[in-house]
């Protein structure tokens, strides 16, 4: 027995001494000054202006939790943090990083390994401010008790914290967190962020367009066919900032995703959050909703075609999206009437590239291009808060649809409409959009925007005000308001 209990010291000491030697490992700027140059040299998201003002903010006693699908650039964000913490004057051994995921930490509290790090530091009883970044914290069971109990203890210390599983990490911090925490949402690339890191910003034109009594800033461009050939990249390749930057990984965009985020998120996050026992079923399920993205789905279709029970279709989508894979957008009809039952809706991919991965990459003559320009420009209203739809009733024999409209909740109304073509026709001749016609007339709004291929300008029609504006273009203008949003929203 007592060898036993020896043999287990043992072990402990040694299990001890391998984390110290990886603490070290992972906060190489304790000893050099500065984050590995391999961080170094990315380009920040400019996400990070917003993030960043978080992290230094110490007047609340809050953490921070950055969220946001896997390979978007979480950890890099929290590196560029940590560097411009240091150009700020703070102390690198004042800075500690782990990696949850490590497995050598398994099962180690995240207060132990903050003890472990500050004992290395010869900082044990130290009272000093501390910035403390846990990277993938869902790796860890009750990381939001241990976290808030981190926050209650520590008035000297910003715990920041990442996540990708966004469901587990989304529930536990409502959960536990009540006043402990702040979300922050990383969404993959916008539109406006791929132009500025790819460094074509010089091809946009800002204007200005009356809409809705205001005039709000919209972009044109000096070179649409340059612009369209960028935003068909985006579509292909522009979701993910490693993807977007490498040509290496472009020639085989199928093995970086899908081993990194679909293989992780399918076949490891979800199953072991949800007790997830069929994977091939739920990988069958995102297969076919990515081949589809923008399309019409029903449960009963769904359960027809693939054989599974409605109910369970009804939570393998519920944990797609709460995984940040994939966005439901809800159906209203010509007078923006909130469904009781919702018995069809569209789900897009919430990054269009992924699609790309898993298939091949889009042509600009290929069938489905439509489809994927729609989930291009949906991506960028995802990250937003506000509720949209799409509108479908039956007009006649026919039917009815408007591709993206605003809706007024307080008054159930819908006070903004876009139709998304990727098509120059309407613009000559927008007497054709009898579907948008009769949702501006039937709800009284004097104008709608009107997406195209390359033409742009303002059609002033009997029943309304159209806007035409190129779909990049668009794109652009909203991936710009949605950071602009953003920044609001935490008050900068």
């Amino acid at each position: 027995m007592r060898s036993k209990i020896v043999r287990i010291m043992e072990y402990t000491a040694l299990l001890e001494k391998q984390i110290l030697g990886r603490l070290k490992i992972d906060n190489p700027w304790w000893t050099e000054g500065r984050i590995p140059s391999y961080y170094q040299d990315m380009s920040p998201r400019l996400y990070l202006d917003i993030f960043y003002p978080l992290v230094k903010d110490v007047s609340i006693q809050r953490a921070l939790i950055l969220m946001g699908p896997r390979r978007v650039g979480k950890t890099v964000m929290l590196y560029h943090s940590i560097q411009q913490l240091i150009d700020d004057g703070v102390s690198p051994q004042n800075i500690i990083y782990v990696s949850v995921e490590t497995p050598i930490y398994n099962n180690i509290l995240l207060e132990q390994l903050f003890s472990l790090a500050k004992q290395i530091l010869s900082k044990e009883d130290s009272q000093e401010e501390f910035y403390v970044f846990f990277d993938e914290i869902q790796y860890l069971k009750d990381w939001e008790i241990n976290l808030k109990s981190l926050v209650d203890t520590y008035h000297n210390v910003k715990f920041v914290v990442s996540g990708s599983a966004a469901a587990a990490l989304k529930k536990s911090s409502n959960e536990s967190g009540a006043g402990r925490f702040t979300d922050f949402n990383l969404p993959p690339l916008l539109f406006f962020e791929y132009i500025h890191l790819k460094k074509y910003e010089h091809l946009m034109r800002q204007s200005k367009v009356e809409w809705q009594g205001i005039e709000s800033d919209i972009y044109s461009t000096i070179d649409i066919d340059k612009l369209n050939c960028l935003f068909l990249d985006y579509i292909n390749y522009g979701g993910y900032p490693e993807v977007a930057f490498s040509s290496r990984i472009q020639e085989d965009p199928g093995q970086f995703v899908r081993h990194d985020i679909v293989d992780k998120v399918l076949l490891r996050d979800l199953p072991s959050l949800y007790g997830i026992s069929d994977v091939q079923e739920l990988n069958s399920l995102f297969t076919m909703i990515a081949y589809h993205s923008g399309m019409e789905f029903s449960y009963e279709s769904m359960s027809k075609e693939s054989g599974v029970k409605k109910e369970t279709i009804r939570k393998y989508i519920q944990y797609l999206e709460a995984a940040f894979l994939i966005k439901i957008v809800t159906r209203t009809d010509d007078t923006a009437k909130r469904f009781q039952r919702q018995t069809t809706f569209k789900i897009y991919l919430t990054n269009p590239s992924l699609r790309c991965a898993l298939f091949e990459p889009i042509k600009m003559i290929d069938g489905n291009i439509g489809d994927m320009i729609e989930t291009a420009i949906y991506s960028q209203w995802i990250p937003r808060k506000g509720h949209i739809a799409y509108a479908n009733w039956k007009m006649g024999r026919s039917q009815g649809e408007v591709d993206l409209v605003g809706i007024n909740d307080a008054l159930q109304k819908p006070y903004w409409a876009v139709e998304i073509k990727w098509s120059d026709r309407f613009f000559d001749k927008p007497s054709d959009l009898s579907s948008l016609q009769f949702f501006m007339e039937k709800n009284h709004l004097p104008q709608a925007l009107v997406t195209s291929i390359s033409k742009g300008g303002t059609k002033n029609m009997n029943f309304g005000t159209l806007h035409f504006i190129p779909s990049a273009c668009y794109a652009y203008t909203v991936g710009e308001n949605t950071l602009r949003q953003a920044k609001k929203s935490f008050g900068l």
